[in-house]
């Protein structure tokens, strides 16, 4: 996908912070595997191109790219796509592009854009999410179809228990492993502080911190629909699971009316609500 260049890319350092261990949260594994396979299987049209917004080192865009063909991956982060570049090593089927995912735009459609792993909330403000679903739907060809997984706010206040402080640990798969957060709430502006320190078998620790905020799907929706989207579906998770407050992510589909409607589940039924998406 040619990519039209845009003025200046602004970047939260995200990727600099992680550096050198990303991987290590997010490792490209079988659940990355998984996750491909379920955007693959509501792609629409797979030769009518893929975009990933937030495409980090590739966890998901490289297994997916395996499954529908080209993937364009866009980040503001040049750490991250050092990553990604490094990962391909010599296949080509994943586009690695510096962009910002507010004002990104191609010269092409697509027929799937997504958005995952909490992209959606590391930008700040209702206005910039906003303009990321806009761009998102911009990109889109009639029939395409976007799709986001970010964090769930009533579930994020829930672990909180009504404090604004809260530590908690998650062991991982291997042994001597995992990650110690400790999470803040700033509910003025729905903003989520959290400071992570990451173990390692061996004793060695390495210490970052993000700042995102939380959303939820009725809010996500609205953004769809000013950008003239129709929402499609929501769930908990990638298998399909019911939408429920507790859950920690959600998952939300949408499709751009038009000729060629995307197929799939809900999808006739989103193409009958078309001109509610105004």
């Amino acid at each position: 996908m040619s990519t039209v260049q845009t003025p200046s890319v602004h970047d939260i350092g995200y990727g600099l912070e992680f550096k050198g261990w990303y991987d290590r949260l997010f490792p490209k594994d079988d659940s990355a595997a998984r996750t491909a396979g379920h955007l693959a299987a509501l792609h629409p049209d797979p030769a009518a191109g893929t975009v990933e917004f937030g495409v980090g080192t590739g966890r998901i865009a490289l297994p997916l790219a395996a499954l529908v063909g080209p993937v364009t991956g866009v980040d503001s982060s040049p750490e991250m796509l050092d990553g990604l570049r490094a990962a391909l090593a010599s296949r080509t089927d994943v586009e690695p592009v510096h962009g910002d995912i507010r004002t990104y735009r191609a010269e092409r459609t697509a027929g799937l854009v997504y958005c995952v792993c909490g992209t959606l909330s590391m930008l700040l403000t209702p206005e910039e999410q906003q303009l990321a679903v806009r761009r998102a739907a911009g990109l889109l060809a009639p029939g395409g179809r976007l799709v986001v997984e970010t964090h769930n706010r009533p579930a994020i206040h829930a672990l909180h228990e009504g404090r604004s402080h809260a530590t908690y640990f998650t062991p991982y798969p291997e042994r001597g492993t995992g990650l110690q957060t400790h999470s803040t709430l700033l509910p003025e502006n729905d903003l989520w502080h959290c400071s992570h320190i990451w173990y390692e078998a061996d004793g060695s620790t390495r210490v970052g911190t993000e700042l995102s905020r939380l959303t939820t799907p009725d809010e996500v929706d609205a953004y769809a629909r000013a950008a003239g989207l129709v929402p499609e579906s929501r769930s908990a998770g990638w298998g399909g699971e019911p939408y429920a407050e507790r859950s920690p992510m959600f998952v939300c589909t949408y499709v751009k009316p038009g000729t060629g409607t995307a197929s799939g589940p809900g999808a006739s039924d989103a193409a009958a609500g078309g001109g509610e998406a105004a």
